[in-house]
């Protein structure tokens, strides 16, 4: 699923083509780039979901939270998301990155992912997709491009 979404990603995010693609049309297309039926509706519901969370009137109650709280993960949590993939969630919060309403997001879209662990640059591209369909968080979305794009200049030594 998530090598379509990513495939998804590139082709309709980063490429500028028009992303108001009916659902059948889009599915065929995947079909034809080689994914399997199973995946493709199991990656349009992700997104659907994604969309339904940023579409919401209020944040969910699991969003909320006082600007001076602390997030606990769950052992599910604990298990899919490695202390790595935790401590950039909190790096991304330190340096306003992220809120707690699309950290809430971001977690709550990478527990929907296959795979039983999530790799740190699957976590980057998540945030980065959740970043890019919330209203407000375009600023945010490229600076977090630019933190995982950017390549230093100079010698590395």
């Amino acid at each position: 699923m998530f090598d379509v979404l990513m495939y998804l990603f590139e082709t309709y995010i980063h490429t500028d083509v028009d992303a108001m693609v009916e659902q059948d049309a889009l599915a065929d297309e995947l079909t034809q780039a080689g994914f399997h039926k199973e995946e493709i509706l199991k990656a349009l519901a992700w997104l659907e979901r994604l969309a339904e969370l940023q579409e919401a009137e209020a944040a969910p109650m699991w969003a909320r939270s006082a600007p001076d709280s602390f997030r606990i993960y769950t052992q599910e949590e604990l298990y899919k998301i490695d202390a790595e993939g935790r401590g950039f969630l909190l790096f991304l919060e330190q340096i306003k990155v992220l809120n707690a309403e699309t950290r809430e997001i971001v977690i709550d879209r990478l527990m929907e992912l296959d795979p039983p662990e999530i790799e740190l640059d699957d976590l980057k591209w998540v945030v980065l997709m959740v970043l890019f369909n919330v209203p407000g968080s375009e600023s945010a979305y490229q600076q977090l491009e630019e933190l995982i794009f950017e390549q230093p200049e100079g010698a590395v030594h």
